[in-house]
């Protein structure tokens, strides 16, 4: 049998290139800027980060563009732009213990999760995109007679990605995939807390056999190389995936420069339904493993846990005890349940956030204190509120970290008023044994995804995205494919009559 993987010994013999990379190649910044690479996982400095701005955008935009424009991608047979992605998926399934260490040395999530959850679903997306190229088909109109009319979807162009922090692998190839497939060229900007895995992810797609140009990756600061790529006039869409408040901004710049479409996948504050007929057993060990799960830095975290009040008490005890199961350890050993917080600023936003439901008068049944400190890292104890009333901070803004909040309802009726006065509509989840009562409360949800006596279950057939300030975007499933491309109606005149 194998030996187990030293992980920590694997991460620390990486020395990760932070270069950009443009045109085929790793290149610094066009003025040599860069920042420091902080792991949270101890705080010590991993290496440096080219700091992109508009000069290194123009670049790879200008790159990007002629690339479509030659066809040396978007031209290619789909067999053959199927054939690529695959390859891509295989390399980084044979690279993905190099990539799971990228991960978590960059993010402090478990490396275990970073193996088996980040790596594996982040390669499933290349490939079923690549298996989608030549299984999707375009369409005839029911036109008279005298015309055929043809309908098309042809790639738009030039996209611009930008991509968060806390999925960065897994969020990159949510947008890199139906993108490329379709026949685009990319410029990716990840986030400056987490750009190690996209750098090297471009490493491998040039092996793999995409053409120099047709996939850049430009790291940098959102104000920077984020706010230039938004701008540029020769970038056709921008997928992100982000704050709410970054996507506002994103559709203005889109708004001031070429009217660019943006497919925004934003915040979210998902609501956890339990009414007195669910099994309180199965919510509350789901609810605890969703809200916990990456440190609960997840856009569709269950942060708010809407109860029925004569159950309150009992859930309340349990996903209390159960957050015992969730505290921080190292993230590379074998067992750790939760990880890192991404950095020093987003641990002090939570510790914040935890002082204000304090202060507020929630509370604490579980946690909300630093841990780990003598580490040099980032990390909070899971942590579980009481008490809490709709109004209340802790209730209404998105935390990104660790933290639960529990409410009171009175009925399905007064949980779903609580759960759809938000401002996000992401995700949310109801939980009853009376299918009927679920799924009625299930349709008066205003939420992208519902999950009926379940959390968080997944797959890249379904899309994923929200409504009101959650966004328009749409990942996963072949409805992405309708964001990165152009329909395009054909229509030809034909003669009235049958040809002699």
């Amino acid at each position: 049998m194998d030996s187990p993987l030293d992980w920590a010994a694997l991460a620390a013999g990486l020395h990760p290139d932070g270069r950009a990379f443009i045109g085929g190649r790793r290149v610094g910044a066009a003025d040599g800027g860069v920042f420091d690479c902080i792991s949270p996982i101890d705080g010590r400095k991993v290496g440096e980060i080219a700091r992109g701005r508009a000069a290194d955008i123009e670049a790879a935009v200008s790159g990007a563009r002629a690339a479509f424009e030659d066809g040396r991608w978007a031209w290619r047979p789909p067999r053959e732009r199927k054939q690529t992605l695959q390859r891509l998926a295989d390399l980084m399934r044979a690279n993905g213990d190099e990539l799971a260490a990228l991960e978590t040395l960059d993010m402090g999530k478990p490396v275990a999760m970073s193996r088996a959850v980040d790596v594996n679903a982040a390669a499933n997306c290349i490939r079923w995109y690549a298996e989608a190229i030549d299984k999707v088909y375009d369409e005839i109109a029911p036109t008279p007679r005298t015309a055929l009319a043809l309908i098309t979807r042809e790639p738009m162009g030039v996209v611009g990605a930008i991509v968060p922090w806390n999925y960065p692998m897994l969020m990159s190839c949510w947008k890199i995939a139906p993108a490329l497939a379709s026949g685009n060229s990319m410029v990716l900007k990840p986030s400056e807390k987490a750009s190690l895995t996209a750098l090297r992810l471009a490493e491998l797609a040039l092996e793999a056999g995409i053409p120099e140009d047709v996939f850049n990756v430009v790291p940098g600061y959102g104000h920077e190389a984020g706010q230039a790529l938004a701008l540029h006039k020769e970038v056709d869409c921008i997928g992100f995936t982000g704050s709410t408040r970054t996507g506002r901004a994103i559709m203005q710049y889109a708004g001031q420069s070429n009217l660019k479409r943006v497919h925004a996948e934003l915040g979210g504050k998902s609501p956890f339904i339990v009414l007195a007929d669910a099994d309180l057993d199965a919510a509350a060990r789901t609810c605890a493993g969703s809200i916990f799960f990456n440190q609960g830095e997840s856009c569709n975290a269950p942060s708010r846990a809407i109860v029925e009040r004569s159950v309150l008490a009992a859930f309340s005890e349990r996903v209390a005890a159960l957050a015992q199961n969730y505290q921080p350890g190292d993230p590379w050993a074998k067992g750790t349940a939760m990880g890192a917080i991404v950095d020093r600023t987003q641990l002090n936003t939570v510790l914040g956030y935890i002082a204000a439901g304090v202060d507020d008068g929630a509370r604490l049944a579980a946690g909300g204190t630093q841990a780990l400190e003598q580490s040099g890292g980032f990390y909070v104890t899971p942590t579980v509120f009481t008490g809490v009333t709709p109004e209340m901070k802790i209730a209404r803004e998105e935390i990104f970290g660790p933290v639960l909040s529990v409410l009171a309802a009175d009925g399905a009726a007064h949980a779903v008023a609580i759960a759809n006065a938000s401002r996000y509509g992401l995700a949310a989840s109801i939980w009853s044994r009376d299918i009927d009562r679920a799924l009625t409360v299930a349709r008066a949800l205003r939420a992208g995804t519902v999950h009926v006596n379940s959390y968080d279950d997944d797959d890249i057939t379904v899309p994923f995205g929200g409504y009101k300030e959650s966004g328009n975007g749409r990942d996963k499933s072949l409805h992405a494919f309708e964001k990165y491309t152009e329909l395009k109606t054909t229509w030809i005149r034909l003669p009235g009559g049958v040809a002699g």
